[in-house]
């Protein structure tokens, strides 16, 4: 179908949640770069939302979800499941955690960690121990209890009353944490590095001042790891950078690749908290979704992703510092590896986004004056400078 087609049926039956959409549909994709269907070439810096970490048709990936699908979709969780089972072992022996509990998204994986900190201290006798600290612009996902973790007003405004066990404060404010706490709460749920708010790493002081406020007063540490997680910041989890490890922590986007999966995983003493009947899916952990991220850690480890993830990172950095001292309507290039923001002085983030789109380049905007690059972890020097020489075409028409 042509474009013109597309958009079509999609604008007289789908649910318009998304408005009016980038005007491109795509056929196919290949490394970092994606075909529409008039044939144009793009340059992926988005990841899908930082999902697709290998970036598109990679080999093994490839490989694992044609195989299995030959074998073995779906299958119930009534029964044992070789992949999910191989998963749930490779992401134990290379995190902090001893179990794991397999979702659909990280909206889900995050549903699943409130439920497992609500249910720990329920049946250890503390039935009023329920509440949860999180903090104001963050993201945790698009279900009512996610919501309500969020801290972003506009994502609850239209669902408002608000599930009443949420309460928020500023990222990198200590003394302002430490007034929220109280008998009631039960854990604090935060993101190493808020993503959707425009890439606001947190600081190594306020990570480590929380994991002290969560020991000393029997409280939970959640780390929501469903952007920042699996290799994009440089390391396999952002809270790797800050010396901590959370009792229990979450996952989803990289971790499949592009084939829908999350996961929670959780300390031992956590986890058991969860017996047969308190939670469960149809879908989560199927053996494709699986094989999926078996392939995903496959390639990770195998061609060191983690390490270019650090490296490249560092590379983009230096470039669009640069990039800033030529063009001053830059005020703040921030982020981790591979989990960029640049924020301008003035509201000119989407005629950014929309020129670089013109040229062939996929960013995202936050806002009005913040855009954000998450390539996938296979991203070389040479796709980084067309990246910036793009950035400082546009800015440089933008600002002439």
């Amino acid at each position: 179908m042509d474009l013109k087609s597309i958009i079509e049926l999609d604008k007289k039956y789908y649910m318009n949640t998304f408005g009016d959409r980038v005007p491109v549909s795509f056929k196919y994709g290949k490394g970092i770069n994606l075909w529409g269907t008039d044939d144009k070439k793009y340059y992926d810096f988005m990841s899908g939302i930082a999902v697709s970490a290998l970036g598109h048709a990679h080999p093994k990936l490839v490989k694992a979800v044609s195989e299995q699908a030959v074998q073995l979709i779906h299958c119930s969780n009534l029964y044992y499941i070789e992949n999910q089972a191989k998963l749930a072992k490779e992401l134990v022996e290379n995190s902090c955690a001893d179990r794991v509990f397999f979702a659909n998204s990280g909206a889900e994986a995050n549903e699943g960690a409130i439920k497992l900190a609500r249910i720990y201290y329920k049946k250890k006798g503390q039935k009023d121990k329920y509440e949860i600290i999180t903090l104001t612009n963050s993201f945790h996902g698009r279900t009512l209890a996610t919501v309500a973790a969020t801290g972003q007003p506009k994502y609850q405004k239209p669902y408002q009353p608000l599930m009443p066990l949420f309460k928020h404060v500023p990222m990198n404010n200590l003394e302002e944490l430490k007034k929220a706490v109280n008998s009631k709460t039960c854990a604090i749920l935060l993101e190493a590095i808020q993503g959707e708010s425009g890439v606001h790493p947190a600081n190594y002081e306020f990570i480590k001042g929380v994991k002290k406020i969560c020991s000393e007063n029997d409280i939970l540490l959640i780390f929501d790891e469903v952007q920042c997680g699996m290799g994009r910041t440089g390391k396999m989890f952002g809270f790797e950078h800050y010396d901590v490890e959370p009792d229990i922590f979450t996952l989803a986007k990289g971790l499949g690749g592009g084939v829908p999966i999350g996961a929670v995983l959780a300390k031992e003493k956590i986890a058991k908290a969860f017996e047969p009947g308190d939670h469960g899916s149809t879908f989560g952990g199927n053996p494709l979704a699986c094989a999926a991220g078996l392939a995903v850690m496959e390639a990770i480890k195998e061609e060191n992703l983690i390490e270019n993830a650090a490296k490249m990172g560092e590379y983009f950095n230096q470039k669009l510092t640069g990039l800033a001292e030529k063009h001053p309507v830059i005020s703040e290039v921030r982020g981790k590896g591979l989990m960029i923001g640049v924020e301008f002085k003035e509201e000119i983030a989407v005629e950014v986004k929309n020129k670089c789109f013109d040229k062939g380049y996929l960013v995202g905007s936050v806002g009005t004056n913040i855009i954000r690059i998450l390539p996938p972890l296979i991203i070389t020097t040479e796709d980084i400078d067309g990246m910036v020489s793009t950035l400082d075409e546009v800015l440089s028409y933008l600002n002439r």
